[in-house]
């Protein structure tokens, strides 16, 4: 340092943060807007993760209560294109098969309608069903009871029905009453309960369910069952699948129709398309952000193709990443690896 030179003065932090703010207080439009941009920025990349994260946890919550090891087993075509039947020893055929633990069924009763009274127009049936039901089909499904009791060992054979969730509503029906009673096949039958929404069986919400000694002896039912519900040990779901058509109809396998409505891998698509709509957003809000700080300098609005794009395909690599790959590889897993791994 040379004679006469004054030493370099050094502002305090707390100097340095008012000389900031006169730029700031000078500047607020200026100042509002970048602030709001920076804002809108972090906004979009938190919602697009935290969007994509809850409802991964979401699906995988629902996956994990409803389980993956749930198989329905229903009547196809015959050969000559009618409507095939599943012989009525199958479900106790099926609970023979290893693996299996839980085997449930319903036959649907034709020509038998439900009403709140006998003094609605036949023709307004809500759409529901009549469909005769064994006593463990709640658990087979994932659903519980939200009023009353399901049909137990006696009211199976007496007047009695349970109504799905959708069947009530329909009816008008929310809770269960002492002695309530519906207009079934032209004749009462006491209410026991209703039930919540059957995630994996949706046809039983709109069933009114009955037991099959009393489908018999008052709405003469004799027909086969039309839908049968198979729980397996997770580790089997693959085999029984395989099987499943063979052991409900051995001489007519082709005449069966069999699927696994909790499949894990279904949902896990829906991580990609998430993925697509918060990139979508975040490069709107991004745009939005870059429009209001240039006009308010007096600049052109340029927005490179490359931002754009560049946004887009990361938010697809990012939903190929989490929802896509993981999907492919728990394809090749059994189901009770593929969910623990989700």
């Amino acid at each position: 340092m040379t004679a006469g030179t004054p030493s370099a003065a050094r502002l305090h932090p707390a100097d340095l943060a008012r000389l900031a703010a006169v730029g700031l207080r000078t500047r607020k439009l200026r100042a509002s807007l970048s602030a709001l941009g920076i804002a809108i920025g972090v906004a979009a990349i938190v919602a697009v993760l935290g969007l994509s994260s809850s409802s991964q946890a979401g699906l995988v919550a629902e996956i994990a209560r409803l389980g993956t090891n749930l198989l329905t087993v229903q009547n196809g075509q015959s050969l000559t294109g009618g409507t095939a039947q599943l012989p009525k020893a199958a479900p106790g055929m099926i609970s023979l098969m290893r693996g299996v633990t839980n085997v449930q069924d319903i036959g649907t009763i034709s020509n038998k309608d439900a009403f709140r009274s006998p003094f609605i127009p036949s023709v307004d049936t809500n759409a529901l069903t009549v469909d005769a039901a064994s006593l463990g089909l709640p658990s087979a499904v994932g659903t519980t009871m939200a009023h009353g009791a399901f049909l137990n060992a006696a009211t199976e054979k007496e007047p009695v029905a349970v109504l799905g969730a959708a069947a009530a509503q329909r009816m008008g029906i929310d809770r269960v009453w002492p002695g309530e009673r519906i207009w079934v096949g032209s004749q009462w039958f006491y209410l026991a309960g209703i039930l919540k929404p059957a995630v994996l069986a949706p046809e039983i919400d709109s069933s009114v369910l009955v037991g099959y000694p009393a489908a018999h002896t008052y709405l003469q039912y004799t027909g086969h069952p039309t839908t049968i519900y198979v729980r397996t040990v997770t580790a089997d779901t693959n085999r029984v699948d395989n099987l499943l058509a063979a052991q409900a109809n051995p001489q007519q396998p082709e005449e069966v129709n069999v699927s696994q409505p909790s499949a894990a891998l279904t949902a896990q698509a829906d991580a990609l398309l998430l993925a697509v709509v918060g990139g979508a957003v975040g490069v709107i809000f991004g745009i939005v952000a870059t429009a209001f700080y240039a006009s308010a300098k007096g600049w052109a609005v340029v927005i490179p193709p490359l931002a754009w794009a560049g946004g887009l395909g990361a938010a697809l690599v990012i939903g190929a990443a989490a929802g896509l790959l993981p999907a492919l590889r728990a394809a090749r897993m059994s189901p009770t690896e593929a969910l623990w791994t989700l």
